[in-house]
């Protein structure tokens, strides 16, 4: 068995683009990332990341006391961050920045582990992945759980070649402090050193120091898992739809999925194929075992982490086929980016985020006098954010901050005396049409009847409803 201390160098026409692919690879795949954050608009998530560091920082302390402790890393940073705007782009760049520092050391580490070849196909399948668009262009740390989880692969493979265990534990504490369920690629780390027990007595001691972060916010996660009572549990057939969720669309994720598998095989370094396949298959499957032995809380977005694992195995792979690795990596590259086009266009939409405000204050066509209603607290932070001052009377509402212990806003509940005197109410939610919600049954017992109603084309989506006094 090959060790990890022991892989070959790279033939010298390849070492010499070592200094130069990683920064075009990084360019790349952010430029791509960024190309999406104009185009659809901020969603519930994103908003809350403004309610969030739009904050003191006492209260954004307060804050991850009841709530999305385990995001107080990101959180802060991004209490900085929109120090100078909140403004969507700006919002937004720090996710395609980590993209693009993802895909600059995924080139080094395919370099490092079979070719720069296999480096750069990675990065360009990673670039090119429409999940990578999507969270590229996000208001949320899950881009930079990708980073954090790629450097972590690099760390590790520098240390196991005799240098660098700080730093291996420093790359460790970023995987734990961008997203809590990033910790669970940390198992797949085993699978190099194993072999050496020499390497694995120092790696573990690092190991342990980088994953307190882990401890604490999963202490504090745990006590708020009320916060995530809305996700419902899955069962193992959840798994068949890893490869769509991995690289966001069915097509290229089975075909990606099929070529890495394959690919593990053909890393001539057993140690590092298995730590490289654990990367891939493993946080879905231990996040379906915490969700059935602690609490719910398999939910895709938490496993983006696995893409770059997928594009570094089918970049090994085609790098891989002799006398025909960059035809086979051309090939590959170009049958990924053809087969998601279409989810490409669709994370590009206004609507590609699930949630368009900016449609939904449209269909609000006020008049003086009319009312708002929100079937959730919270969705009015999206028409704060994309609403002007034709917007009609929020007459629930009772405090201009948002709450802080939460994310909705401080409103009374005698709704039938908020309305009195209205002729028209408007009331907007997050969910179908169909949807049955309190605030709803209180407006119709208010003595309103539904009108007219909208909803936009995706699930979970906005309905807007216009309801009239009898």
């Amino acid at each position: 068995m090959t060790s990890a201390a022991t892989i070959a160098p790279p033939a010298p026409s390849v070492a010499r683009l070592r200094g130069t692919s990683p920064w075009w690879a990084a360019l790349l795949s952010g430029a791509v990332a960024f190309t999406g954050t104009g185009s659809a608009t901020l969603n519930g998530d994103e908003l809350a990341t403004i309610s969030a560091a739009s904050r003191s920082l006492p209260q954004v302390w307060e804050l991850a006391r009841h709530i999305d402790g385990h995001f107080l890393p990101y959180y802060l940073f991004m209490h900085l961050w929109v120090q100078t705007g909140t403004a969507e782009l700006w919002l937004r760049l720090p996710s395609a920045v980590a993209i693009g520092v993802a895909a600059w050391f995924l080139v080094d580490l395919g370099r490092r582990l079979h070719s720069t070849r296999a480096g750069v196909t990675a990065a360009a399948i990673f670039a090119l992945l429409p999940s990578v668009s999507y969270y590229g262009a996000f208001a949320r740390s899950y881009a930079f759980a990708a980073a954090a989880v790629v450097f972590s692969f690099w760390a590790l493979h520098r240390a196991a070649r005799g240098r660098g265990w700080v730093l291996y534990g420093v790359s460790v504490a970023l995987v734990c402090s961008t997203h809590l369920f990033a910790v669970l690629v940390l198992p797949a780390h085993l699978f190099v050193l194993l072999p050496q027990r020499r390497l694995l007595a120092r790696m573990l001691p690092a190991l342990a120091v980088g994953c307190l972060p882990a401890l604490v916010l999963g202490l504090v996660g745990y006590g708020e898992r009320h916060a995530i009572s809305w996700i419902p549990q899955r069962g193992p057939e959840v798994l068949l739809k890893f490869p769509k969720m991995a690289a966001g669309a069915t097509e290229v994720g089975v075909l990606l999925f099929v070529v890495a598998l394959a690919s593990a095989v053909l890393l001539g370094n057993r140690a590092w194929g298995g730590a490289l396949l654990g990367w891939l298959v493993l946080p879905p499957l231990l996040l379906l075992a915490v969700s059935h032995l602690l609490t719910p809380v398999y939910v895709d977005r938490y496993l983006f982490v696995t893409a770059p694992a997928l594009a570094l195995l089918a970049g090994i792979a085609a790098a891989s086929v002799p006398r025909m690795g960059v035809a086979a990596a051309c090939a590959l590259v170009v049958v990924s980016a053809a087969a998601g086009i279409a989810q490409q266009v669709e994370v590009r939409d206004a609507n590609g985020r699930f949630e368009d405000f900016p449609w939904a204050v449209r269909k609000l066509d006020a008049r003086p006098g009319d009312a708002i209603v929100y079937g959730q607290s919270s969705v009015r932070a999206g028409f704060l954010y994309y609403g002007d001052a034709s917007m009609p009377d929020d007459v629930l509402l009772t405090g201009a901050a948002p709450e802080p212990d939460g994310f909705g806003y401080p409103e009374r509940d005698d709704v039938a005396a908020a309305l009195k005197g209205r002729d028209r109410v408007w009331m907007v939610w997050r969910g179908a049409k169909g949807a049955k919600l309190p605030r709803i049954k209180a407006v119709q017992e208010a003595g309103f009847s539904l009108r007219s109603t909208w909803h936009s084309a995706d699930v979970p989506g906005l309905t807007v409803a216009l309801y009239t006094g009898s």
